[in-house]
């Protein structure tokens, strides 16, 4: 007999409700009919009430289309000012703290001036954000009342297995309160966005546009995941939808409530790459997984730990590593403060050390200095880069020299192309060590400029006058 998502669902809440007594994690199919034809509606009642709406409004200007004419600006004057409007955003999310915390995407509240959240029951209440992070895309608001509030409790997402049941629950295309059901389809996807690292838990339950931030829950009624993304060709659910696992959602918020004013991710002090199946062979590993240790920060923590170049890490914690997503995901999980054991293979072997995971240093003062003058750099702010501003930038922490951290907008440095992490090598043949050392140099006014660059790992080299 086949079974469809009706049928499963009486596997699942056989074991939750019918037979408490039962292992957790024992596994069957259903043997009668009244486990055929048992309902999520329990599980709903219990979480529906901590999955809220979320409303971000933003005022944006709207440029007269008469603005920058010479013309229209002496005839008219201030008569022809830009606009300004509202937009909104409609998004998800969840309540996982009695006094009112709410966790959704950082996408869902971006720039917004405005944002408030309508719970299930119809109340409405203004929130304020407590920390937010866009590359992580998460959020933490605080709901501007005193409570208590129905609450999701954080589940740990170790222990989903791919074909658990979840439902998924949100605010799809602002219709209101929705829940959808599927199970988890895979795990560890990465490649998903362009944030920091990409672990997230695959699933089949339908996710659309308005369900970001939404709860993905399991059958314990616990957090498992927060709702962020979709494979969609046409802009709707194709059955191919990922969440941000709990167990990182549940660091993010112990930050929010730490009262950090940003997150702060572990040092590590290596560059990775994926281990392909030619670098799986020379290296003699039975398969292609794991993280490939490219290069070493000097006095860093991994150096300090004993790892080198060549080596390939492939466990966190006796937990097996896929990818190097999924190493900065099991290091960041860990937490700064911890130490983590990090398992290697190396000739053959594989060995364990102990990784101490610390706060990006800043080795050197940043010294941000505005670039002013008649020269290729007037309107660029450089510093001194260090592991801590390097990971601000995105930008492998074991770089050195002077980089562009901003271009102010019509420069003469944004005019010739110049861009924000753009390391500025050599100006007119000095060695630029030092911001203060470029605004030195420039400062000379020569009617010829000689300048290189590194971008992205090239050297670019231009000549101005």
């Amino acid at each position: 007999m086949i079974f469809g998502h009706r049928a499963l669902a009486a596997l699942a809440l056989a074991v939750a409700i019918s037979t408490p007594a039962m292992a957790q994690d024992a596994r069957t199919v259903p043997q009668s009919r009244s486990e055929m034809q048992l309902s999520f509606a329990p599980l709903v009642k219990q979480t529906a009430n901590a999955v809220v709406n979320v409303y971000a409004e933003r005022v944006v200007e709207r440029r007269s289309i008469f603005a920058g004419d010479p013309f229209f600006e002496e005839f008219f004057g201030q008569r022809m000012p830009n606009r300004t409007e509202k937009q909104s955003s409609l998004g998800s999310g969840v309540i996982v703290g009695r006094n009112g915390l709410v966790v959704t995407n950082n996408h869902v509240i971006e720039g917004a001036d405005d944002i408030k959240v309508a719970l299930a029951d119809g109340r409405e209440f203004p929130c304020k954000i407590i920390l937010k992070d866009d590359r992580l895309d998460l959020a933490v608001l605080k709901i501007q009342s005193d409570g208590p509030f129905d609450i999701v409790p954080i589940g740990d997402s170790d222990a989903v297995e791919v074909g658990d049941l979840v439902l998924a629950m949100g605010n799809p295309f602002g219709v209101g309160q929705t829940v959808t059901s599927g199970i988890v389809s895979a795990l560890a996807r990465n490649q998903i966005s362009n944030g920091d690292f990409g672990f997230f838990i695959q699933t089949d339950a339908a996710i659309n546009p308005g369900n970001s931030g939404g709860g993905l829950i399991n059958m314990k009624g616990e957090l498992i995941g927060i709702n962020t993304a979709i494979f969609s060709r046409g802009g709707g659910s194709n059955g191919v939808g990922f969440a941000i696992p709990a167990n990182l959602v549940k660091v993010f918020v112990a930050s929010a409530e730490g009262g950090n004013g940003s997150f702060i991710r572990p040092f590590v002090g290596a560059t990775f790459e994926p281990v392909t199946s030619d670098v799986a062979e020379a290296l003699g590993l039975e398969r292609a997984r794991g993280a490939l240790v490219t290069a070493v920060v000097a006095g860093g923590p991994a150096e300090s730990a004993g790892m080198r170049p060549g080596q390939v890490v492939t466990a966190v914690n006796g937990i097996p590593v896929e990818h190097p997503d999924a190493l900065g995901y099991r290091l960041t999980t860990v937490g700064i403060g911890h130490e983590a054991r990090v398992t290697i293979s190396e000739n053959g072997g594989a060995r364990e050390i102990t990784l101490k995971l610390e706060r990006a240093p800043e080795t050197q003062p940043r010294d941000e200095r505005l670039i002013e003058g008649r020269n290729p750099f007037a309107g660029a702010v450089v510093a001194n880069l260090s592991p801590r501003l390097a990971d601000e930038l995105r930008m492998p922490t074991s770089l050195q020299g002077v980089v562009i951290t901003e271009i102010n907008r019509g420069s003469p440095a944004a005019r010739i192309g110049l861009e924000p992490k753009d390391i500025v090598r050599s100006v007119n043949g000095t060695a630029i060590d030092s911001s203060k050392t470029l605004e030195s140099v420039v400062a000379e006014d020569a009617s010829f400029w000689r300048v290189e660059i590194e971008r992205n790992g090239q050297i670019i080299r231009q000549f101005f006058r």
